[in-house]
């Protein structure tokens, strides 16, 4: 059984507490998904769990709680352990995981949802995370880790886009939703913290950095909830990696309940990446995506689904596989890139 650096393999009954240092083997290969309504079957946990992967990432929306009643959210957290899957594919890898705004407590919530605190405490518990981390001192459930040796190592920088999160802009409603791009400056997406502390993790050495954030960081807005509707946090975002010279950066999204990939190219270091990978287990309704003039994958994939990073490490120019797997485990979008692709 693979160990994990700051979580522990929940089982059905209790959390076993398992705290260890990150593995000095390099990862290859990591698994990854978000979207997952704990009252409907999720069949595709049995692919996941197939793969045997070094890494697994919940990348928000883990539950949809969407409660102030934190003993409906336990609840509703206790369902998703007894789902039919669920301990086999925590068992398989090491396993981290932020949240989004269902599992956060409310539909787009933000920095005013009233029980955010103990929304935390529930996520911390249900993830097992150790009563003596430092996370328990702190607003939000932010984190990173870093796997690997030198010339080989993988940092995975989890955000949080909602516990700091300011109100977003309204108007009239699009396709994808109600939200407008605003350029008030004094609005923030992490909070002063979490960006002082992003710029530490980004200062660290690493190879390949995954930022996971909940919601689409380079999707163009149409209505829905996306960095776009700040426009001046995302270009601190982008700003930030400038100034860090950090490499290797891609980006890793949830929230749409479908897939697709999203490129940045003009005015940075290197091309900045967006693989958006969502639903675990609900079909989209519409299915038909939001405009993305960003939008580079051929297609968008509406069907449940998860995501998959394969990682060559032997090459001079080590080699990063991106795909879209449908619930039998087949790719359905790919991304190829090469590592000297991710510096300047």
């Amino acid at each position: 059984m693979h160990k994990i650096l700051f979580l522990a393999l929940l089982l059905p009954a209790a959390p076993l507490a398992i705290a260890a240092d990150p593995p000095s083997t390099p990862i290859t290969h990591v698994v990854f998904g978000s979207c997952i309504k704990q009252d409907q079957p999720a069949p595709i946990f049995a692919a996941m769990a197939a793969e045997k992967a070094d890494l697994i990432l919940f990348t928000g929306d883990n539950i949809y709680a969407d409660t102030d009643d934190m003993d409906v959210m336990r609840a509703k957290y206790q369902t998703l352990s007894q789902l039919p899957g669920f301990s086999s594919l925590i068992e398989s890898a090491a396993v981290l995981a932020t949240w989004d705004d269902h599992d956060f407590g409310v539909n787009d919530g933000g920095a005013a949802y009233p029980k955010r605190a103990e929304s935390q405490k529930q996520f911390l518990d249900f993830w097992g995370v150790p009563d003596d981390s430092p996370r328990r001192d702190r607003e939000g459930v932010y984190h990173a880790a870093t796997f690997g040796p030198k010339g080989q190592r993988l940092q995975v920088i989890s955000l949080d886009t909602r516990y700091f999160r300011s109100p977003l802009k309204t108007g009239q409603r699009r396709v994808g939703g109600p939200y407008y791009p605003d350029d008030d400056a004094d609005k923030t997406m992490l909070g002063q913290a979490q960006w002082r502390w992003l710029g530490e993790q980004l200062r660290k050495p690493a190879d390949i950095r995954l930022i996971v954030s909940s919601i689409q960081f380079i999707a163009q807005d149409a209505g829905q909830e996306c960095w776009a509707n700040l426009p001046a946090e995302r270009t601190r975002m982008l700003n930030l990696i400038r100034e860090t010279k950090a490499n290797g950066v891609v980006f890793i999204s949830g929230d749409r309940h479908w897939s697709e990939v999203s490129l940045m190219e003009q005015d940075m270091l290197y091309p900045i990446h967006d693989i958006t990978c969502s639903s675990l287990n609900q079909l989209h309704k519409r299915g038909t995506p939001t405009e993305n003039r960003h939008r580079i994958s051929e297609s968008t994939y509406h069907r449940e689904n998860y995501g998959r990073l394969m990682i060559g490490w032997e090459s001079d120019d080590p080699k990063l596989s991106f795909q879209i797997c449908d619930i039998n485990g087949k790719p359905v979008i790919e991304l190829p890139l090469q590592l000297s692709g991710l510096s300047k």
